[in-house]
């Protein structure tokens, strides 16, 4: 009897020590989200200590990722350059793949976003952008662009405006609802109709964004160099930036819409440039090489995939400098910032 007791007791003692391990573990409120691209993987990242909490595997070839908005569910875009055609998905709390989502004849899926309940992303081998609701499982609107390799997606929050870009047709289409749709202005399916500008930019117009205050559309052109300024409401390009970007691949406000960084795979460095000015006021060494970029929800921290270097570089937004790094696995690229709600 006296053995059972002690036995029960080192149990008992054992499991002080292995239960804060596994709450450790866990996957925290807000989480960093970051794909390895060689190695199939999605990094579940604690922020505050910038380690990997569990690393799962997401099919071949991820490129961008996103979460829903109750912070519960991860998409991941299967690329392959058309030669795949599925979003894998990840349950954050379980830290766990689950069945991922055919797109049948819609090959090449890459920019991803979540808006409405639902998640949106272009094909570019089908020239279509699409969405997919997580209610019904299924893809149920559709729309072409008529365009090469549209390859990343903003929609608005009112669902009224889609913007992509297109890097092998030089462009960036911006598509609007028109009237007559179904009540309440919602998308799809019955009824409803959409206006589609195409307006040209630079050489291998891939990373965008949206200035904050919702007036200018920012372009990097990895081809020549550039960025290019678009008034939204007048959809037209305003001003060309010689950037000295070339290899651009993602452009991001930060949050206040002060800075507009660039990162780019053929530069060591990534480039802050004052949005009101329009100048460059640093570049920031970060490795062999740079490609996604995340801004940190409180405006503190910018994070920035170095594919060659198989880290993710940490800013701090104040200083402009580098404070950590994060051992991402083999080629990061898509960052995305997971919140529960």
């Amino acid at each position: 009897m006296n053995k059972q007791v002690k036995f029960c007791g080192l149990l008992a003692l054992a499991s002080l020590f292995i239960q804060p391990v596994l709450r450790a573990q866990s996957t925290p409120k807000e989480a960093l989200l970051i794909l390895a691209k060689k190695d199939q993987t999605l990094a579940i990242v604690d922020p505050a200590t910038l380690k990997v909490l569990k690393r799962v595997p997401v099919g071949n070839d991820p490129h961008e990722v996103i979460a829903s908005t109750d912070g519960k569910t991860a998409y991941v875009s299967n690329y392959g350059g058309g030669a795949y055609n599925t979003l894998a998905v990840v349950d954050l709390i379980a830290q766990k793949p689950l069945p991922s989502i055919d797109l049948g004849p819609l090959r090449g899926p890459h920019g991803l976003t979540f808006v409405d309940s639902k998640t949106w992303f272009t094909a570019e081998a089908a020239k279509v952008i699409g969405r997919y609701d997580p209610a019904t499982n299924k893809v149920d609107w559709v729309l072409g662009t008529g365009q090469n390799r549209t390859h990343m997606i903003y929609v608005s929050p009112d669902l009224q405006r889609i913007i992509t870009s297109n890097v092998s047709s030089a462009t960036v289409s911006i598509i609007e609802k028109t009237t007559g749709g179904p009540p309440g202005g919602r998308m799809g399916p019955p009824g409803g109709d959409w206006n589609e500008t195409v307006i040209p930019v630079g050489g291998g117009s891939e990373g965008f964004d949206i200035s904050p205050d919702g007036k200018e559309l920012w372009v990097a052109n990895a081809q020549d160099g550039t960025v290019s300024i678009i008034d939204i409401a007048a959809k037209k390009v305003t001003q060309t930036l010689q950037a000295n970007v070339r290899g651009a691949n993602r452009l991001k406000f930060t949050l206040d819409g002060k800075l507009v960084f660039i990162s780019s795979l053929g530069q060591p460095d990534v480039t802050a440039l004052d949005a009101a000015t329009r100048k460059e006021i640093k570049r920031i060494p970060v490795g062999h090489g740079a490609a996604g970029i995340l801004m940190q929800p409180d405006g503190t921290r910018a994070y920035v995939a170095c594919s060659p270097d198989n880290y993710v570089t940490v800013i701090d937004l104040k200083s402009l400098q580098v404070t950590g790094h994060i051992d991402a696995g083999h080629e990061p690229d898509g960052l995305a910032w997971a919140v529960q709600r």
